[in-house]
């Protein structure tokens, strides 16, 4: 095993909190800001299905984030000017890690490559490791890949980028259907427990439902397993 490769959106970084704190931060206490950030994280996958499916060209992330962003500003009833809009949908560059991450990702880092296979544009992964101090060796996002997880170039390509063989990497990740199509691909797995990623009543990916690589609740702890 050579490279270690990251989901981002909750396996590495809170983005519920950071969302519904900055939420709160623009629209005030009366606004219920987590269920804004629930709906907003909801048409995600919507957004990104248009470009998998062919019905739209590659669109970074931003650009779909934006897009969803105006239809929960819509159904929530709330205006802002488009300062305060551009700034919102950046919150996405701004999410605050788990409180593992960074020493977890810290000690792989000694023995492994570790980098993001992820969803988000390069400058989204690029703000973020820089505000939340992601020690990431590469940052190389879906832009380069051209597609959207979980199709399989997310994965055969990213290998490809790096020089590797797809049995040469890990997908880390605390979705099972992201390792579902990274095993599809070859790629070892690692399931990463984040229970409250959709808060207190979350009721999917709360445990392993495969026989991944590994299975652990902290990046700190797949560290541990791995020997770092």
């Amino acid at each position: 095993m050579k490279a270690l490769l990251f989901d981002v959106f909750g396996t590495v970084v809170d983005w519920r909190t950071s969302v519904a704190r900055e939420v709160e931060s623009l629209c005030g206490s009366d606004m219920d800001s987590h269920a804004f950030a629930d709906r907003w994280r909801s048409l995600y996958q919507p957004a990104m299905e248009q470009v998998r499916s062919g019905s739209r060209p590659f669109t970074r992330l931003d650009v779909l984030h934006l897009e969803s962003l105006r239809v929960v500003l819509s159904e929530f009833d709330v205006k802002l000017d488009d300062a305060d809009v551009a700034s919102l949908n950046n919150v996405w560059h701004r999410l605050d890690p788990w409180p593992d991450s960074v020493p977890g990702l810290t000690r792989l880092r000694t023995d492994f490559i570790i980098a993001p296979l992820s969803n988000g544009n390069i400058s989204l992964l690029l703000d973020m490791a820089k505000n939340a101090g992601l020690p990431w060796d590469a940052i190389l996002g879906a832009e380069p890949v051209q597609a959207y997880k979980p199709m399989p170039d997310a994965y055969l390509r990213t290998a490809e980028i790096l020089g590797l063989e797809p049995s040469e990497c890990m997908m880390v990740a605390a979705h099972n259907s992201d390792l579902v199509a990274a095993a599809d691909c070859g790629f070892a797995t690692a399931f990463v427990a984040r229970p409250l990623e959709h808060g207190p009543s979350q009721t999917a990916d709360l445990a392993a439902e495969s026989d991944w690589t590994h299975s652990v609740d902290s990046i700190e702890s797949l560290a541990t397993q791995l020997g770092c």
